[in-house]
């Protein structure tokens, strides 16, 4: 079992004048992937952390500004995605081919 804390939600509470917020969905062939492991990785391609999408297909992660490497792993397949993230909320999708 996954130690990952569960996904989706509102923003309510988080000042994202401060804080750097990766947010967004894994999507495959028009349906969002429940379940898929999304890791995120560093400007050096080191392992950062991991979340599994909400039924909905959504993950968050809260990090520093600065480039990082978004992956997903799922039964259907791989995605993955390079992102330049600053101080708020910064949203991007996954799609799996």
């Amino acid at each position: 079992m996954c130690g990952a804390p569960k996904q989706g939600g509102a923003l309510a509470g988080i000042d994202l004048s401060i804080q750097t917020v990766i947010q967004g969905s894994v999507w495959h062939e028009g349906a969002p992937v429940a379940g898929a492991y999304v890791r995120l990785l560093d400007a050096t391609d080191e392992f950062t952390a991991e979340v599994v999408t909400s039924p909905e297909g959504e993950f968050r992660f809260f990090a520093a500004p600065g480039e990082w490497t978004l992956r997903s792993l799922s039964p259907v397949g791989r995605a993955e995605r390079r992102l330049a993230a600053d101080v708020g909320l910064n949203e991007t999708t996954l799609a799996i081919d």
